[in-house]
């Protein structure tokens, strides 16, 4: 199990926003959160990157990676970090550098330093996402939805087990964002689980997976 959360309550500012979560992720899943805007999808997302800490006075069970997030220290955050992939609606790319330098950036940060092996390992991730050409691009160079492509690329550097997807659609047309969710969906058919907030119904449609709705303070499956 990738992700076993049991009975979990979620706080933003000292607030309950989510209480008695339960949510288990495992390998090659493709997981929607739904919900309004306030009911807090990007919040529980946060908890799963240690973003927001978790109380161990409430929870059960909060494991994601084979880490305990109730008693996870500081300085062990990054090394959990490293084994995710986290894409931001807001796409979070350098702009004061080329995408390679972006890509080169995390991969030096984890403890790449053969230049080949980076090399070869930006192309791989720029294949993926459908966007070989555009290494010595700047983002802002890009439309909205290759930075978004850019960054999936970014979060699939490391072949990490879980790619968190903090409304990953948000500030995309709906052809775009069809797009963007069918490529995260090719990349959970090759093993990797996907957990993407969205309030996007149409794209649940589109691309079916397991879905759970916030609402009323409460996580609930809807399928």
């Amino acid at each position: 199990m990738l992700l076993d959360y049991k009975k979990v309550s979620v706080y933003q500012a000292n607030v309950p926003v989510l209480k008695d979560v339960d949510i288990q992720v495992d390998e090659g899943e493709f997981i929607y959160i739904t919900g309004k805007v306030g009911t807090g999808k990007s919040s529980l997302l946060k908890t799963m990157y240690c973003e927001i800490d978790i109380c161990d006075d409430d929870a059960e069970k909060a494991e994601v990676l084979g880490r305990d997030l109730k008693r996870i220290r500081r300085k062990e955050i990054p090394a959990l970090r490293r084994e995710m992939g986290v894409i931001f609606q807001d796409f979070q790319l350098l702009h004061d550098r080329t995408v390679e330098n972006n890509l080169k950036l995390v991969l030096k940060a984890t403890g790449w330093k053969d230049k080949k092996a980076i090399s070869e390992r930006i192309d791989e991730v720029l294949e993926a996402v459908e966007m070989p050409d555009c290494r010595k691009k700047m983002p802002s160079q890009l439309s909205g939805g290759e930075q978004q492509r850019i960054a999936i690329a970014r979060a699939m550097l490391n072949n990490p087990k879980l790619i968190v997807a903090d409304e990953p659609t948000a500030h995309l047309d709906s052809v775009t964002a069809a797009n963007i969710v069918a490529l995260l969906k090719q990349v959970a058919e090759k093993g990797t689980a996907v957990v993407i907030s969205t309030h996007n119904n149409d794209i649940l449609a589109q691309y079916p997976g397991k879905v759970y709705e916030c609402a009323e303070n409460e996580l609930r499956i809807k399928n």
